[in-house]
């Protein structure tokens, strides 16, 4: 499509509303392996030695994120490599942390929870070649996946006793929204991304024939409401792009839908119909 986003699209930092900084930050550096890169009253800065990857906010007083309210459904570390997923179920197995887990076929997925109900899903991708694509649609599942295989990957233990690998970063984020239709018409039509993957109640999008940049599903937020501050959830999606001609395109095209975009230095802002604010800058 001719307004698509660039093959050089990538997220940054995501944000999200925490209630503790304690615990918050107990689960997402002791239990994840996040590094802690900065700290303020207000706020966390997480990642690896090289980089931002997430920022807690901190909001004394919410209450977990209600599964009704579009908004979150979760946030999705990649990681660099397939022994960098072994030693993160290992360091969670060794805090007893409850977890989700598949194999998407495109990637090995695991999924956790933190103390105030935010998804985090932390992956790594297979090599693109493996990915299988029909009538531009590349094929996912929800398969068993190999723990065994992946805690006999080289390096694993070693991995598991450090902070996460540089390299890791945000690779994908999920929403719930309350009305399908409207959530491709908004991120596919305006937004830009191509649609690379249907399930019963959920869509995938993508730039760059990735496999998916963005999930959106109503299996729990149809017809639900938006957010309230007073919840948990997402505070903060951060849109890369490489080079200024595609960040002016993307800002056109939400101004010619009457989407309102306001300047910040070195890009734009903007929010989604779901209430989910979303930052466009030029890749450093």
């Amino acid at each position: 499509m001719n307004n698509a986003l660039p093959d050089g699209f990538r997220f940054g930092p995501a944000a999200l509303r925490v209630s503790d900084p304690g615990r918050s930050l107990d689960f997402y550096v002791n239990k994840l392996g996040l590094v802690l890169r900065k700290r303020e009253e207000a706020f966390a800065v997480l990642g690896t030695d090289a980089e931002e990857v997430l920022r807690l906010d901190f909001r004394p007083g919410i209450s977990p994120r209600n599964y009704r309210e579009t908004g979150l459904y979760h946030v999705a570390i990649l990681v660099p490599d397939r022994p960098s997923l072994g030693a993160a179920i290992t360091r969670l197995a060794e805090h007893d942390i409850r977890l989700g887990a598949a194999d998407h076929l495109v990637s090995e997925a695991i999924y956790v929870w933190d103390p105030d109900n935010n998804g985090i899903e932390i992956y790594r991708d297979r090599p693109r070649e493996e990915w299988t694509w029909h009538g531009g649609q590349v094929q996912m599942a929800n398969r068993p996946l190999d723990f065994d295989g992946l805690l006999r990957e080289k390096e694993v233990a070693r991995l598991a006793k450090a902070p996460m690998k540089n390299g890791t970063r945000i690779g994908h984020i999920h929403l719930e929204v309350d009305d399908l239709a409207r959530a491709k018409q908004f991120y596919g039509e305006i937004a830009g991304f191509a649609a690379t993957a249907t399930l019963p109640g959920a869509q995938f999008l993508g730039a760059g024939g990735y496999h998916h940049h963005l999930g959106t599903n109503i299996w729990e937020s149809r017809n639900g409401p938006p957010p309230s501050p007073d919840t948990a959830g997402i505070s903060l999606v951060t849109f890369e792009m490489p080079d200024a001609h595609s960040m002016q395109a993307l800002k056109s095209r939400l101004e010619n839908a009457n989407i309102e975009t306001n300047t910040i230095e070195n890009g734009f802002e903007f929010t989604d119909p779901w209430m989910t604010r979303v930052s466009v800058h030029l890749r450093v």
